[in-house]
């Protein structure tokens, strides 16, 4: 988990705006690319998961590879 330090600014009493060092602002971009990623490689393992599969060595043999 990062540990990001927002400095909180309000409007009217509610809290509006948070304002976050741009090295806080990296982190925070690369930890949601980081969530992209994954998020897109369990929806692709789950579209598979009923694909038929073949183990490493029948692949082996059918690839002629020893």
């Amino acid at each position: 988990m990062i540990s990001i330090n927002p400095q909180i600014l309000e409007k009217n009493g509610k809290k509006e705006f948070a304002i976050l060092t741009y090295a806080d602002f990296l982190k925070l971009q690369e930890e949601l690319a980081c969530y992209e990623d994954l998020r897109i490689l369990r929806e692709a393992k789950k579209k598979e998961e009923d694909a038929p599969s073949v183990s490493l060595e029948e692949a082996r043999t059918i690839l002629n590879i020893e």
